[in-house]
């Protein structure tokens, strides 16, 4: 993954890493806030060797450096705990105890730093104290001969040991060393913030739904001819004749029909079927949507509802679906009977007509296929809603009587296997596809498609976008 498609990434799932920072916050922050206090004493000693001899002070001063470091050992040791607990009562056990303590060696020195946590901080002091006297007897007592046994504990004199331990630091005033608070809320948003990354490029990884231009690039070399944004209206206004001039959806139909014009431009289609890999992607709505505007320029246009299983272009323009498409292909009405005229847009429409129980076979038969070449005599230009490509073979023998197929994926939701295998189809049957629609594209995803034939057209093409609106214009004057 290059750097550029990273930070797109994370611009795209912003939120899910948010969100999982806030987690690992809410997670440290109870397990802070719900956490005993400990808090922590410290004290030092000094270890010095009786030395009659000057000559002897350096050889000494080592001896007594080393011994320090096995001393600091002894200081955790439960011997030296079981003698504490004893003596200030205390009801943890003696194992417990010795893991409170700590010591260590000041580097190059005989000096041992000691330090006891406790959930009282004046406990941790008091005991902090007393074993750190109660361990200068105990080393007394190894270091005298003949030292008696306290409890298990060998004790002695200090006077007379050869080496001895004198504190140098009474126990400090205990200071609260966990939670940390501060520590565990930025090490919760380093954790949070490298899970959510890590979680952000996993999914992205193993999602193969269509969300960029780069997804379909990947699949052909056919353009995104437009991408068409969610619009929490459409079931209210689902045509470009119940919205204003200037709504983004709109525009989106109105950038599909200018890039249609410069697809081919030796071969200006006039007969385009519109389809999808699997149902519920916006085939319909697309279909009839681009219809309306190609109508609104002035230009001849009739919409075939060539979906005999599941017809809705009729529905959608307020018109009879019971006449259309069978019925004139029985006989039971002639064609120009067949045909009906929305007014908002002046669009004619062929409806899908009665619902056959052979829908591939009709759609097969030569007579089929003469209507439709002479609809395309007919007209400027002629849209099939075609059925879903994947699930029969009803759109790809549709497929080989236009000059063109668009498909239309759902953003986020079509996989790239299955576009894949719609385009297949396709190919199968030698049709063309002209390019892609992504549809029901999210706001803050607009940005990832690139209608790459309208931004590479040259600038006379786009002024030739101009004149074909000015050319329109004339024709609704006229």
């Amino acid at each position: 993954m290059e750097f550029k498609q990273f930070l797109t990434v994370l611009g795209r799932r912003w939120m899910s890493i948010v969100s999982i920072i806030l987690l690992a916050l809410g997670v440290s922050a109870a397990i802070t806030f719900t956490r005993t206090p400990m808090y922590e004493s410290k004290t030092q000693i000094f270890l010095t060797v009786d030395v009659r001899d000057t000559t002897d002070a350096y050889a000494a001063l080592l001896f007594a450096s080393n011994r320090a470091a096995s001393y600091a050992t002894v200081v955790k040791s439960t011997g030296l705990a079981e003698v504490v607990k004893k003596d200030l009562k205390l009801k943890m056990s003696a194992e417990e105890l010795a893991s409170r303590f700590d010591a260590e060696v000041v580097e190059s020195t005989s000096l041992i730093q000691i330090s006891y946590k406790d959930e009282n901080p004046y406990d941790a002091t008091k005991i902090a104290d007393y074993a750190t006297d109660k361990f200068t007897e105990y080393v007394a007592g190894l270091e005298t001969p003949g030292a008696t046994t306290d409890g298990g504990t060998t004790t002695g004199n200090p006077e007379d040991s050869q080496i001895r331990a004198q504190v140098t630091d009474k126990a400090s005033a205990a200071t609260q060393v966990s939670p940390n608070v501060v520590l565990n809320l930025v090490a919760a948003i380093l954790i949070g913030t490298l899970l959510g990354i890590g979680l952000a490029v996993a999914r992205e990884l193993l999602d193969r739904t269509i969300r960029t231009a780069d997804h379909v690039a990947e699949l052909t070399e056919s353009p995104v001819l437009a991408s068409i944004g969610f619009d929490g209206d459409i079931r209210s206004a689902p045509l470009l004749t119940d919205l204003g001039g200037f709504a983004a959806r709109t525009e989106a139909f109105r950038l599909l029909r200018t890039n249609l014009q410069f697809i081919d431009l030796d071969h200006q289609p006039r007969c385009l079927v519109i389809s999808s890999a699997v149902p519920g992607e916006g085939k319909t709505m697309t279909s009839t949507n681009l219809a309306v505007a190609l109508a609104q320029t002035g230009r001849n246009t009739l919409i075939i509802d060539a979906d005999l299983r599941r017809p809705r272009v009729a529905s959608t323009l307020g018109l009879d679906p019971a006449i259309g498409l069978t019925t004139a292909l029985v006989g039971k009405t002639e064609i120009h009977d067949a045909i009906q005229v929305h007014e908002a847009s002046g669009l004619h429409v062929l409806a899908s007509g009665a619902k056959p129980p052979n829908p591939t076979e009709i759609l097969q038969s030569k007579i089929t296929h003469d209507l439709i070449r002479r609809l395309r005599s007919s007209y400027d230009m002629v849209i099939i809603d075609a059925p879903p490509l994947l699930p029969v073979a009803d759109a790809s023998v549709l497929a080989k009587l236009a000059d063109g197929v668009i498909i239309v994926v759902r953003h986020a939701k079509t996989t790239r296997e299955q576009v894949n295998e719609a385009i297949n189809r396709l190919n199968q049957v030698g049709a063309r596809l002209y390019g892609v629609v992504v549809n029901m594209v999210a706001k803050r995803a607009i940005g990832s498609y690139y209608y790459y034939y309208y931004e590479e057209t040259s600038a006379a093409g786009r002024s030739g976008k101009g004149d074909a609106k000015a050319e329109s214009s004339g024709r609704r004057k006229a």
